[in-house]
Order: structure tokens, then sequence, then C-alpha cells
């Protein structure tokens, strides 16, 4: 059995006819299963859009993935009057199977797909591959859920596509409009090194695909569409809803736990996600970490003060203090690793918290002696005054706690540096 470069089983793809010349700048690919209704008016229509309003060289690529009936066949024979067409099998079935096993292996500068009911106007063919060609996108999408969109379709539908757009905007935190669509384009070169690291085979292809983009900071086009709903469509909406949130919460845990190389991939393929212009002299990520210390901070003193206040009447100030500090250390660590600089998985965690704990101790040695010398200034001071103490006072510590954590995520801070050096 051959692997791919992660190690995982690979799909092989069977070329069955090919009347397309090598290297095209775009290869369109179109996945079918059992579409022998659609195939012939889908890939003629295509064909002609293609010579008529695109003007680089480009591919049809039919891309069936386990057909049992006579889609191939029809397929086939339209190379012997089509040229620029391919027609490629898979053996086993999947709609995301056969779009990552033939974007990888395209010779093509700029590999797409869209579907065979060709739902989606192929007039914004053009305006989706523009933005790849120029160098200024990584990827390209079709959007129905724009302002300058035109859609047609069922309220049914409708009220499914713009509620689980909403999810992923809300549990993944995406920023594009619209995962499904199935009118979308990449950079080849992009394709070969993101795909390995997308493993849905089915239609949640797109969405693990799009996340993983944004999080590694590649840069996505969005072009409205304007699109008609096929009342044909064989896709069985409640089957395909509920394995896309199960791919939501694979995507999430692997993104929580670390298995899948959000910083490596940034890294080595990411755009620089600058927060704003650059200041000389300011180290890169300075700011931004900065400001989300801040917003940390801010939180880690609620928890202080309130368990403070909680716990004074009980075990009196000193106790009370040492308690608090203590445990808004350990939330304080936590949040900033993750928040702050950006450090996923349990890859030297421990070794965080006891970095986190040490600058806990400085912090309590100082607030410890700030309540000392308060009580010899002023015996009888209330609670509320050595609190405001000791909010002072944990002002120095929290200074010399975002140098310390800065130094010691620092190989972060290198990751990120690195993506600068690389965008200019």
């Amino acid at each position: 059995m051959t692997t791919d470069t992660l190690g995982r089983p690979a799909s092989t793809v069977h070329t069955l006819a090919d009347s397309s010349q090598a290297h095209p700048t775009l290869d369109i690919v179109i996945p079918v299963y059992n579409e022998q209704d659609d195939i012939v008016d889908a890939v003629r229509r295509l064909d002609a859009h293609l010579r008529a309003d695109v003007p680089y060289p480009a591919r049809i690529t039919v891309a069936d993935n386990a057909s049992t009936d006579d889609t191939v066949r029809r397929a086939v024979a339209l190379t012997e009057s089509i040229d620029g067409l391919r027609v490629v099998h898979l053996d086993e079935k999947g709609r995301g199977r056969a779009l990552n096993a033939v974007w990888r292996a395209s010779d093509a500068d700029i590999v797409a797909y869209c579907d065979v009911d060709l739902s989606t106007d192929l007039n914004a063919l053009m305006p989706l591959i523009a933005p790849l060609i120029s160098g200024h996108s990584d990827i390209a999408i079709g959007t129905r859920l724009s302002n300058g969109s035109r859609v047609e379709r069922g309220l049914k539908r409708e009220f499914i596509s713009r509620s689980y757009n909403l999810i992923l905007r809300t549990a993944m935190r995406a920023k594009f409009s619209d995962a499904q669509c199935g009118f979308k384009a990449m950079r080849t070169d992009i394709a070969r090194e993101l795909l390995p690291y997308v493993e849905d085979t089915g239609w949640f292809f797109d969405t693990e695909l799009l996340v993983v983009a944004e999080r590694i900071g590649l840069r996505i086009a969005e072009v409205p569409v304007d699109w008609i709903d096929d009342p044909d469509s064989s896709v069985d909406i409640v089957a395909t809803a509920m394995a896309d949130l199960k791919g939501c919460a694979r995507v999430g845990r692997a993104l929580v736990d670390g298995s899948l190389p959000v910083a490596d991939l940034r890294a080595s393929m990411g755009r620089s996600r600058h927060p704003g212009p650059r200041v000389e002299g300011v180290p890169f990520g300075l700011s931004g970490q900065l400001a989300r210390f801040c917003v940390v901070g801010v939180a880690s003193t609620v928890v202080y003060a309130v368990l403070y206040l909680m716990l004074h009447s009980v075990f009196g100030a000193r106790v009370s203090n040492f308690v608090a500090l203590g445990i808004s250390a350990i939330f304080n660590t936590a949040a900033n690793r993750g928040f702050s600089f950006g450090v996923r998985g349990s890859e030297n965690v421990v070794k965080h918290q006891a970095f986190g704990l040490g600058i806990f101790m400085f912090g309590w040695v100082v607030t410890a002696g700030s309540l000392f010398l308060l009580h010899a200034w002023a015996p009888d001071a209330s609670k509320h005054l050595e609190l405001l103490i000791l909010l002072v006072a944990n002002l120095v510590a929290t200074a010399i706690r975002f140098v310390g954590l800065r130094w010691v995520f620092r190989s972060h801070t290198a990751v990120a540096a690195a993506e600068a050096a690389k965008a200019a």
C-alpha cells in the first residue's frame, strides 16, 4: 500500500483518457459519483465557457470516485471530440478524496473545482482564479452569502447553509463566509503542501481545507456568485450535516491538542499576520502579545481580587494573598500560554507551569513585602486598602511576568519572526 508524506494511505488516481496538453495554467476538476445523466452536458458547457471566456490554457478533469453507472464510459467518450479533457478514476468513493488526490497530482499552476450540476454561474470563474494568478491570494472561494451574490434556492437549504456557517464562525472562529459553495480554486504549490493535512474524504473536505488554511495564515479571496439550487441533487442534507458537525469536532480537537502542526505550517506557508503597521524598534509580535497579555492580566486580577476578598475573613491577609495569588498564577500561565503566545498542545506544559510558579513566588515576595510594610505603617488598615496595595504590587510582578513568559515562549516568537521575514 502506498502512503503519502504523512504516512497515511494514498489514493491511487488512474488516468483513463486524456486529450489535454501538459502544464496548463488552470486544471478545473469535476468530481463525480454516478452522474451519468449530467456529466456530458456539464463538460460541454464548461468547455464552451473556457474557450470563450478564459484566456489561459485550461484542462477539465473529470474525477470519478467509484461510480457504478455509465458515468465513466460517457466521460471517456467525450475526449474524442473535446480537446483539453482528462478522465481519471479512483477505486474508493469520496468527493473530498478525489479532489485531494487529483489536486495534489496536478501539473497546472492553479487547481479548481465545480460541482457537476454547475449550480454556480461560470461567469464567476475568471474572478475566482484572477487573485491566484496574480499572486495576491492563495485560495479563492465562491460565496453565496455575500451581499453581491444572487441565489435561488429553497428556504430549507438556505436555513441549513446559514446555520452551518454561523456554527463555523462561532465554534471554529472562521472568517470566511461560505464553506460549502461548490466553487473553489487554489494555487497548486499550496495544495501540495497543505492537502496532506486535510483528512476528510467527503463533503467536509471544503470546510477542513478552509479552516486549516485560515489558521496557518493563508490568504483566502471570496467571490460573490450567482447560484441556482439543483432540485435533483442527490446529496443527503441531514447525513451531510451530521458528518460536517463530527468533522468540526475532530478538527477542533486537533487544533487544541496540537496534533495539527499549525505553528510549523504557518512558518513554512503562511503569510504575515501583522495586526497593524510595523513600529521601528519593536520586535515582531510584541504589540499583539502585549495586548493579549493585558486582557489575560485583567481577568487574572479579577480572579485574584475575588478570591482574596472571599478568603480574607477566614484566613487573614497573608494566607489569603498567598492562596489567591497561587490560583490566579496557574490560570494566568495557562491562559497566556495559549492565548497571548499561541502555544498549543501538551509539550512542555509542565515546564511552562513550573516557570509560571517561579514567577508566582517572585510576585508573592513583592506582595507579601508590601503587606508587611503597610501593616508596619498602618496596623489597622482595612482589607480594601490592603487589596489596593496588593494590586499595585502585582503590577510590578506582572511586568516581570510578561518579560519572563515572552522569554520562555521565545521559540514561538521566533516562528512568528520567521513568518515576517518570509513575507518580506
